[in-house]
């Protein structure tokens, strides 16, 4: 039999660990690009010999610098620059080395601040995205620009842009300045609960996000491999809202917290909700007679934070 290779930048990271645990032995030869010192993305050459050396049949582009809101407001052109060089490298790779199909990982976030909501495919370009993760945004809308630019050229439907909303789950990154929402809660819940401290968390609590566990989208990008054959990027993921301070209630329950949670209003809170419209994507899981069910976020949460207390500290960030 005939194995395909795909090839998977960013392999070591959340969504990476997913897809590698999901995608079958019997049909793919996994290629696992981690984002790190192995491999530069970053570096023009490095990429087109790592290409040229396995001549992937599949390309599932993750890799990128990622961090919350201080982590993007603190360091705008080292987020603008390391992604803008590894998209550009990764992509133009796939397409001079013939690559039948590439996926690229978009982010919500690369929506204009005043879109119509819910959010649709067609507003990706409306206006200039919020302030507090600007050139992330921009970067990530280049990428659904240049992989749109390589299926128009060249006539083809290779290049396949998904945009998920909020992801979590195990194998985050629980840096306390650099992760997203739900990882930096949990680490500072754990945390304090060991020295019996309270925690403070930036904003009011009250923004609302849409958040999908990346077990989830790990299945739906092997969907998405597997059976999506058009070009029209599409947005993807569990669109059910939940408040911030929900989130952390929640996590505080799981994890046995009996502290306070202080919220510091001086801090960016961010856009107070971007619900996301998956019509292109339920219309999809219907011609192709798809039942998809996504886990609950009461039952994700337990699974990352039975998972971060059992690997607590060997985790990334701490």
């Amino acid at each position: 039999m005939d194995y395909k290779k795909v090839l998977i930048t960013g392999a070591e990271g959340m969504v990476g660990k997913a897809l590698q645990n999901i995608l079958p032995t019997s049909k793919y030869n996994v290629i696992s690009l981690p984002s790190s010192q192995q491999l530069d993305l970053r570096d023009r050459n490095n990429v087109q010999y790592c290409f040229n050396f396995y001549r992937p049949h599949y390309v599932i582009h993750l890799a990128a610098k990622v961090g919350g809101v201080k982590a993007n407001t603190d360091a705008l052109s080292d987020f603008y620059m390391d992604n803008i060089k590894m998209n550009t490298n990764v992509l133009e790779a796939a397409h001079l080395f013939k690559a039948e199909k590439i996926i690229s990982l978009l982010s919500t976030c690369i929506y204009p601040d005043n879109a119509n909501l819910p959010l649709t495919e067609e507003q990706i370009h409306n206006g200039p995205p919020h302030p507090s993760n600007y050139t992330y945004a921009y970067t990530k809308r280049m990428l659904e620009i240049q992989a749109r630019s390589y299926n128009d050229q060249f006539n083809n439907n290779r290049f396949v842009s998904i945009i998920p909303n909020n992801l979590y789950g195990k194998n985050d990154v629980f840096h306390l300045e650099k992760a997203h929402v739900i990882p930096a809660i949990i680490r500072k819940i754990y945390e304090a609960k060991q020295k019996g401290d309270d925690i403070t968390l930036w904003g009011d609590g009250k923004q609302l996000r849409e958040f999908t566990y990346a077990d989830d989208l790990a299945k739906l990008i092997l969907m998405i491999l597997e059976k999506y054959n058009k070009t029209e990027s599409m947005n993807v993921g569990n669109t059910n809202e939940y408040s911030i301070k929900f989130i952390a209630d929640v996590i505080s329950k799981i994890m046995n917290y009996e502290g306070k949670i202080i919220w510091d209003e001086t801090k960016p809170k961010g856009q107070f909700r971007k619900p996301s419209s998956t019509k292109r994507f339920k219309t999809f899981l219907l011609l192709e007679k798809i039942n998809f069910n996504f886990i609950s976020l009461e039952d994700g949460l337990k699974e990352t934070c039975k998972w971060f207390e059992e690997m607590y500290p060997h985790i990334r960030g701490i």
